[in-house]
């Protein structure tokens, strides 16, 4: 009844959404079921133990779920437990009410308890969220020492890299009483533990199960920034909520130059004006990873894993626009609507329309920026680079149209385009070794000189082993 009144109410306010959400529910189809009886082999759904962690998928992560299910093949089990693993390591690190001197040997070992039949961690606070998977964790365990082998080295290794970092983090939080992040390097390297190492081992999957190209392992700096696009919009999105629970992840060098002594008083000074200042530096840092995220996603050739990547970062464009420039994020949590949320599922399918995506947003971002912001120059010139990776990689002036590119004749580029065209045309034409063929060349002519070809080289070989018979003397 709730959905329905909401449904309304969208139709009387915003008529534009509702047509999208109406779109969506009727003709975005999901590409696989997990719990058909054919997907078993792969989805794990008839075991017990898989069932069950499917479920934590469901409870634990509101926007990676869908996704994670259409991934092809048994890529869609193994992420599921490389995310279950990664939000158990991160849940421990999160809660504030267990002591360093516990944290820490948990979290240092939590690569070997992932493979420890029975284990499971029943001393987080009351108020962690995500406790209740810590507490059935052995279901977890279960499940992950039935992967392949090559999934499961990758998922350990990358837990293991996560967690020391992890680890480093909170115990200097707890012994030097600093909970800031200092630099902007600190930030990066923060992001690069949580969530740049994540894209890393995505990354490595990818290749190991076949479906993308073995090279792709290696670019692990396109692969670390697609990971801190995601996670530094994640922290711009939810200040409110991270400063409220002490997790201040901004780091100091963007705040602390313009007169704030703490996080809080961002939004408790009332100093609207360099607050935003504020903001547009930390939106100007994610969209230094804009390009990177772009250049990934042209390397993927599985639709599967691409829908899987590209939505993410989408949704993250989007977001950083919505932030940008809006007080109302330092009062509460902001998100972007349905209908948008729906309109970029819908259109995430290939590299040239997240392409147009990203160029949408940043024109947006760079329209709401106010030339008084000390980061105007800086915003505008990254908002350009995203739009000269567009027309660089995707030319605005080539249309595609139903039976195939067609040029804009209003754009002069597509006179240049027809004149180095016809230059070529006119130079391969003046070189006799590019003429055509005879169009009257009938087939048995052409047999004909085969034919002939053929008794040449079969006479020159003759010839020459009766030169090597006569002339040449028998040992």
């Amino acid at each position: 009844m709730g959905k329905l009144t909401s449904l309304l109410g969208l139709l009387l306010t915003h008529p534009l959404e509702f047509r999208t959400l109406v779109h969506f529910y009727l003709y975005h189809e999901t590409k696989r079921d997990i719990t058909a009886q054919q997907e078993h082999p792969t989805s794990g759904w008839d075991r017990a133990s898989m069932r069950r962690c499917w479920e934590f998928l469901d409870t634990t992560s509101r926007s990676f779920a869908a996704v994670i299910k259409e991934l092809d093949g048994d890529l869609a089990r193994t992420i599921c437990m490389y995310y279950l693993i990664l939000r158990g390591l991160d849940t421990i690190e999160d809660d504030m009410t267990i002591p360093d001197e516990k944290k820490q040997p948990i979290l240092r070992q939590f690569h070997n308890l992932t493979v420890t039949p029975g284990w499971n961690f029943t001393e987080n606070g009351p108020d962690e969220k995500d406790r209740y998977l810590l507490l059935e964790y052995h279901t977890v365990v279960e499940e992950v020492n039935r992967l392949p082998p090559q999934y499961k080295a990758v998922i350990l290794d990358i837990c293991q890299k996560m967690e020391n970092g992890m680890a480093d983090y909170a115990h200097k939080a707890a012994t030097n009483g600093t909970v800031y992040l200092e630099t902007i390097a600190d930030y990066d390297l923060y992001c690069h533990y949580v969530a740049g190492l994540v894209g890393e081992g995505l990354t490595r999957i990818w290749s190991a199960s076949g479906k993308e190209a073995s090279f792709l392992c290696d670019q692990l700096e396109l692969a670390n920034s697609m990971g801190l696009l995601l996670q530094k919009t994640n922290i711009i999105r939810d200040f409110r909520e991270d400063v409220e629970e002490r997790r201040f992840f901004w780091p100091r060098e963007i705040w602390a130059k313009y007169g704030f002594n703490e996080m809080k008083d961002m939004y408790e000074k009332g100093d609207v004006e360099h607050a935003t200042w504020i903001q547009s530096g930390m939106v100007l840092d994610a969209l230094r990873h804009a390009c990177d995220s772009l250049d990934y996603l042209r390397l993927l050739k599985n639709q599967s894993v691409f829908v899987f990547c590209a939505v993410p970062v989408s949704m993250a464009m989007a977001t950083l626009a919505l932030c940008f420039m809006n007080p109302e994020m330092f009062q509460r949590n902001i998100k972007i609507r349905k209908a948008e949320a729906a309109r970029l599922i819908m259109r995430s399918t290939n590299t040239r329309e997240v392409a147009l995506i990203f160029r949408e947003y940043a024109r947006k971002i760079h329209h709401k920026a106010k030339p008084h912001d000390p980061n105007f120059l800086k915003i505008s010139v990254m908002c350009g680079k995203i739009e000269q990776w567009c027309e660089q990689n995707f030319p605005s002036f080539v249309i595609l149209g139903e039976k195939g590119p067609v040029y804009d004749s209003a754009d002069k580029r597509t006179a240049i385009y027809r004149a180095e065209e016809k230059r070529v045309a006119e130079r391969l034409a003046a070189d006799p070794r590019n003429a055509p063929l005879p169009q009257d060349l009938f087939p048995w002519e052409l047999a004909a000189y085969v034919v002939g070809a053929m008794l040449l080289v079969l006479g020159l070989s003759a010839l020459m082993v009766w030169v090597m018979l006569k002339f040449i003397p028998q040992a």
